[in-house]
């Protein structure tokens, strides 16, 4: 049997249940999974069986999945339903020094398998709380934070040189493989404190809320930098399949509405049957589109990446401004195009180059709007659609709903995506109530919800 094999403890006795637990998982995560993607993959499971383990994942993988952002919440469920091992190992001694020790030289080796073991111990020593048998429970990053991997760098890197003899990596190639393995570590750790949890509380309820969502259905309001990293690869993959969709409305809205005048007359040489029905003529004409963007605080998550997408689909409009704002408002539309390049650098650049604050650093929108009608008023006309980016929270300051409203009654269309949940609309210092009544306002809280409201919404 491999080291990555299913041992017989934890091979499944109902191996169809698992498989479509598995499927159930996955789907709650977004992952569409056809019938015939999962008749596949039972024959996958079939054909591999469940001696190797690294095997029978690729497998189910190539069979269930259809993008490599996936990937991650994949693997994640696929260790809760065919685990690595059950229960937990007899007679292990939660020896913190010897265990560092092991997983220096498991680092330094790049012995999965060693340090799957070591995770194993990891958690089991170092990862329990709790005192008494109903609360009981495992945490990884309880585990980690006595183990403290991230610390064993210099040493890994040190018997890594040593073993080479000063061949092979260089010392920042050398480094960033190092940090890879540990970070491989973590997620191990994190793996086996999961699978103890679900053995407890059931793999179904764990794989639905202990599994981190698809990057796409992650909140912008809560997206760490690997995660808004992750997004920003997907602006152009997504921009070329919003491009296609506003290309053919754009060609249906082309023919027109029936002409009823017309219609009716040519209809007198078939008896008043209107059986050729008589389009009128459009001239069509790309619109124009102007975004507010708020890149205050969590906020600049949300709005940079739409600015990004926005960018990506300058082609579909006969112009593009984009506005940042957080008490003072300023145009980065110049800024957006030199940007387009280097996305992860495009938030702190409009922050370092454009004025967004006055004396204070907190965002105004009051302020904002208003300075927005008096210096870029012309910006906006009968044929610009407006897009504000931002949460609708003033500080307590006045939302100046005037300005607001002279924008709505400038522009041909005018919305607000907010990333709040709809239900914390109003709270506290949130104006978004007061400017829902003016700007209809959509809750747009991750990539998939933006996507959806981007191709309805946007302006053909």
């Amino acid at each position: 049997m491999t080291a990555d094999a299913i041992t017989p403890a934890a091979a499944p006795t109902d191996v169809t249940a698992r498989l479509t637990g598995l499927v159930a998982a996955l789907r709650s995560h977004g992952i569409r999974i056809g019938t015939g993607e999962t008749v596949d993959a039972g024959h996958a499971v079939t054909a591999l069986g469940l001696a190797d383990r690294a095997l029978l994942r690729e497998g189910l993988a190539a069979t269930l999945l259809h993008t490599p952002g996936q990937r991650p919440v994949f693997d994640a469920v696929f260790d809760l339903y065919f685990p690595r091992s059950v229960g937990a190992p007899d007679g292990v001694e939660a020896d913190r020094e010897s265990l560092r020790d092991r997983l220096a030289a498991a680092l330094a080796a790049n012995d999965s398998a060693l340090m799957g073991q070591l995770a194993v111990e990891a958690v089991d020593g170092f990862g329990v709380y709790g005192s008494s048998p109903g609360s009981d429970g495992w945490s990884s990053y309880q585990a980690l934070d006595r183990i403290r991997p991230q610390t064993l760098l210099a040493r890994v890197r040190d018997d890594v040189r040593a073993q080479s003899d000063g061949a092979g990596f260089t010392d920042r190639l050398l480094e960033d493989e190092i940090r890879r393995r540990i970070e491989a570590f973590r997620a191990l750790v994190a793996a086996e404190a999961r699978r103890r949890v679900a053995e407890r509380r059931g793999r179904d309820e764990i794989a639905r809320r202990a599994v981190a969502p698809t990057a796409d259905r992650v909140d912008f309001l809560y997206a760490g930098k690997d995660r808004l990293a992750e997004l920003r690869r997907t602006v152009q993959p997504l921009a070329r399949k919003l491009a296609t969709r506003l290309a053919a409305r754009r060609r249906r809205a082309a023919r027109g509405t029936i002409d009823l005048r017309r219609t009716l007359r040519g209809s007198l040489s078939t008896g008043g049957v209107p059986i050729r029905p008589v389009l009128r003529r459009r001239r069509p004409a790309r619109p124009e589109l102007v975004l507010l963007c708020d890149v205050s605080g969590s906020v600049s998550g949300f709005s940079d990446f739409t600015m990004l997408l926005v960018q990506a689909l300058h082609d579909q409009f006969s112009k593009v401004r984009v506005f940042a704002f957080v008490n003072r408002i300023d145009e980065v539309t110049g800024l957006l195009a030199r940007g387009a390049a280097d996305p992860e650098g495009l938030g702190a650049r409009i922050r370092a180059e454009a004025t967004l604050t006055g004396w204070h650093g907190s965002s105004d929108y009051g302020v904002a709007l208003g300075e927005f009608t008096e210096r870029y008023g012309a910006a906006i006309g009968p044929r610009t659609t407006v897009f504000v980016l931002g949460d609708a929270r003033t500080n307590m300051s006045d939302p100046n709903l005037p300005a607001a409203r002279h924008l709505t009654e400038r522009a041909r269309r005018t919305y607000w995506l907010n990333p709040e949940p709809r239900a914390q609309w109003g709270g506290g210092d949130s104006a978004a109530l007061a400017y829902a009544d003016l700007i209809e306002m959509h809750e747009c809280r991750n990539a998939r919800q933006l996507s959806a409201l981007v191709g309805r919404l946007l302006p053909i």
